[in-house]
């Protein structure tokens, strides 16, 4: 069972399934898993370091012949010799971005047989990435985990599709965690999804201790956009640590200051160890507003083909509506 889309054209994937490019959570078990179930895994890779990157991804060439990616928060000039370079050798099929991909990284890449896509929080960010020549855009909403902005899925999936989905494939990130969800971004405009939260509750997951547990027992407003832990806004697991900070909003220091004031107190782990024990009660912990609508462990893979498949089921009953 498959969705067609232009995405897995373009990606050479079975399914239209990408796996968000997670920091401290998207290592290589979980990149290769999506990859090898017919979707595309991302890196996280803002959380690794010149010489683990590489590393990581000679990891998942060994586990699956499949296409992979990397994300990386941005792509600044220093970056271009280190990160960039690595994604290059590294075999990866697609980089992705989160604050804007430089010209002439994006030529670079493209040099290089690599596919270059951009995370947008608002139209004129994807109209803007477009016209400095990514391959695709990811439409995130505000209901997504981690840094993320104030327009909803709902709304701004329609209205990139509407701004430039006639020249790149548009794909719809923010609270997604089934097929549903891909139904739903399919009948948007979106050619697929983007998911980070649910694949965080897998096995193959990297996570320090008590984060899976975590969101196995959260409803869907137990999140919080917070500053709390970078200086920028980024839903996250509400706790005493950003109870704090909504109580006492002049204590927050502007961004890169309050990622180091975090990392300094001991709540902000992203990157360690698989099962680094932590304060649960005070851990930087991202999360979508999904995370109510899952309370079990499941295999990276399982999770793609049920997708899939309960899309499949979706977009069969719509059509049935119709008769």
């Amino acid at each position: 069972m498959a969705l067609h889309t232009r995405l897995t054209d373009m990606l050479e994937i079975e399914h239209p399934v990408m796996l968000a490019g997670m920091g401290g959570v998207s290592y290589h078990r979980l990149v290769a898993a999506v990859s090898e179930a017919g979707g595309i895994g991302t890196f996280g890779a803002s959380t690794m370091s010149v010489d683990e990157l590489p590393r990581e991804m000679a990891l998942v060439r060994q586990a699956t012949s499949k296409p992979f990616g990397v994300d990386l928060l941005t792509a600044m000039p220093g970056q271009v010799e280190a990160g960039i370079q690595a994604v290059i050798d590294g075999g990866a099929r697609i980089f992705v971005a989160g604050l804007g991909v430089p010209r002439e990284v994006i030529d670079l890449l493209h040099d290089h047989n690599v596919l270059v896509g951009s995370m947008c929080g608002k139209v004129r960010h994807a109209v803007g990435a477009v016209a400095s020549g990514v391959d695709f855009v990811v439409a995130q909403g505000t209901e997504g985990g981690g840094h993320t902005g104030v327009v909803a899925t709902m709304a701004l999936v329609p209205q990139v599709v509407d701004a430039v989905g006639d020249k790149v494939p548009v794909v719809a990130a923010g609270g997604l965690y089934d097929g549903r969800g891909l139904a739903a971004s399919l009948a948007l405009g979106a050619d697929g999804v983007w998911v980070g939260t649910r694949f965080i509750a897998t096995p193959e997951a990297r996570a320090v201790a008590g984060y899976k547990d975590t969101l196995l027992g959260m409803r869907e407003d137990d999140t919080v956009i917070s500053r709390a832990y970078t200086g920028k806004t980024c839903r996250v697991v509400r706790n005493e640590w950003t109870k704090h900070y909504e109580s006492n909003p002049a204590d927050l220091l502007p961004f890169p200051g309050q990622a180091v004031a975090s990392t300094r107190a001991g709540v902000n782990h992203l990157g360690a160890e698989d099962g680094t024990i932590v304060d649960v009660s005070r851990e930087f912990m991202p999360a979508g507003q999904g995370v109510g609508g899952f309370d079990s462990l499941v295999p990276a893979a399982d999770i793609v083909r049920s997708m899939v498949a309960e899309a499949e089921r979706t977009l069969e009953r719509i059509a049935a509506v119709r008769r």
